[in-house]
């Protein structure tokens, strides 16, 4: 499998490539050559598959041979060591919670099925090659964390937006220490984000080997298509029409979807739910792509006023929106609304959700309202734990600590405080 440059001035390359490389020289982000749907016979016999096995069939054409069928096994099976359990909440409409993993959010899965990659493309190496330099808004820096601890031969540099993550969130990416280092930002992210691009693109820092373990590094991206699929194999006896509702920031989730469509996986719609960065809703509107900065709010993982995977999704649509519409809808909601939906959900069905996912609760209700007879699936991105800030008052409620975040709450925070690129390049060296 090949990959182009989505500003189509720069070479093709290889799966290895554009895993090491992370962004184009010519700042595009990578896409595949072809997206080859499966089997009809692999989704007639999906139930009876195991997680393990849908996502070789998934993930094998994009790595191709590259990494030994043996191996892309193992890192497979490394990847998905957690459930992905799709709960009821209420008639016709599930929970698909990716949560399970070992920092309790769903970039756990594409963290380490990157980290797993690089660790195969870099096992002959001696010294560090690689530095991974990744912007979080929130769960993206605790899963690379974790994912990336130990790894043969990468540095992780992590940047966030100072004061605009959660406690919890702070200390899974600034406890860990080892090859892991976390460079607080006085901004928002899309200035974490801005920095990240422009050292890619940086000449003087070829020799640091920067690669990127956010959405736009295809390891960390497509992975994230396997949940759609699992929720498929769960839901598949029902013999519904599906409606997919992803909480979406960077538009990484639901542009993994809409491969998985394109893959032959029988999704009805898909629904971009945001909060008031709504660049994407608004661009429905009126065909305008009209990025602003961001804004911050009660679902802080959404936070992007430029998502990045939106040119994506573009891609896969040859850039027709009215194509766009027959599969795709987007909906805006405020923080009060947000809050207001966790407290319903949990008055009127016990479930407890974060905002990320009621703001996808509230997009999927909106948009089943045009679907009848279909049932509906919202991404639950995070445990609640992660917000407990905004989820214990909402809800009148004490959480309880999982373990996987007691591990570190006691851990003390290590980090560098930066304001502007020139920061960052001499802390790079």
């Amino acid at each position: 499998m090949k990959y182009y440059s989505l500003n189509h001035n720069a070479p093709n390359v290889s799966f290895q490539e554009a895993v090491i490389q992370g962004l184009a020289a010519d700042k595009g982000l990578y896409f595949p050559e072809s997206i080859t749907p499966l089997p009809q016979a692999f989704f007639d016999n999906i139930e009876n598959l195991s997680n393990e096995e849908i996502a070789f069939a998934a993930i094998q054409q994009f790595v191709g041979d590259e990494i030994p069928e043996a191996k892309l096994k193992e890192i497979i099976a490394e990847t998905l060591c957690f459930d992905f359990p799709v709960v009821p909440v209420e008639k016709g409409i599930y929970s698909l919670e990716l949560f399970h993993g070992p920092t309790m959010a769903f970039k756990d899965v594409g963290a380490r099925f990157m980290s797993r990659c690089l660790g195969y493309f870099n096992r002959d190496k001696k010294d560090n090659k690689n530095t991974v330099l990744v912007a979080t808004s929130g769960d993206t820096g605790g899963a690379v964390a974790s994912g990336f601890l130990g790894v043969n031969g990468v540095e992780v540099v992590i940047l966030y937006p100072s004061g605009k993550v959660s406690d919890i969130q702070e200390k899974q990416l600034t406890t860990l220490g080892q090859n892991i280092k976390a460079l607080e930002v006085d901004g928002v992210f899309d200035d974490c984000q801005d920095m990240v691009k422009k050292a890619f693109l940086d000449e003087s820092l070829k020799h640091k080997g920067l690669t990127s373990a956010n959405s736009i590094n295809i390891a960390r991206w497509l992975p994230q298509m396997f949940y759609f699929f699992f929720a498929y194999k769960a839901l598949k006896n029902q013999n519904k029409k599906l409606v997919f509702s992803c909480p979406s920031g960077n538009f990484g989730n639901i542009c993994a979807g809409i491969i998985a469509k394109k893959m032959g996986l029988p999704v009805h719609h898909f629904v971009a739910s945001t909060n008031v960065n709504d660049t994407v809703p608004r661009f429905l509107v009126d065909g305008k792509y009209d990025p602003k900065a961001s804004i911050a709010t009660i679902s802080n993982a959404m936070d992007v006023g430029n998502p990045s995977n939106f040119i994506r999704i573009q891609e896969m649509y040859n850039n027709d929106l009215e194509q766009f519409k027959k599969d795709f809808s987007s909906y805006r909601f405020t923080d009060e609304e947000t809050t207001v939906a966790m407290q319903n959900i949990y008055k009127t069905d016990g479930y407890i959700a974060e905002p990320h996912g009621a703001v996808g609760y509230l997009g999927l209700k909106k948009e089943l309202a045009l679907h009848e007879d279909a049932l509906g699936i919202f991404l639950e991105t995070a445990h609640p734990i992660k917000f407990l800030d905004v989820v214990e008052p909402a809800l009148n409620i004490t959480l309880p600590i999982p373990p996987q975040i007691e591990a570190v709450m006691h851990e003390e925070k290590v980090s560098t405080k930066i304001k502007t690129y020139e920061e960052l390049k001499a802390f790079l060296g």
